[in-house]
């Protein structure tokens, strides 16, 4: 089942946790707090703060891994 969107499991407006990764395939769009936009692709590593707002770009799923320490707990269904 893909998530479309995590805000309301979350219940914030932009996602407060610290994320390290790589993108397998496909691309996400990044925005930070001041507005400004990263696009992130396939090989791509990163490291993206607390406090942002992201969404796929373009057609292709996308397929990341996140090694970050708090997604085991994020954005849960209760």
């Amino acid at each position: 089942m893909a998530v479309v969107d995590v805000k309301p499991i979350a219940g914030t407006e932009r996602c407060m946790i610290l994320h390290k990764g790589y993108v397998v395939s496909g691309s996400l769009i990044v925005q930070t707090e001041d507005g400004t936009e990263t696009t992130l692709g396939a090989g791509d590593a990163y490291v993206i703060q607390p406090g942002q707002d992201a969404w796929i770009g373009g057609d292709e799923p996308y397929v990341g891994i996140d090694f970050s320490e708090q997604m085991s707990e994020y954005a849960k269904p209760r």
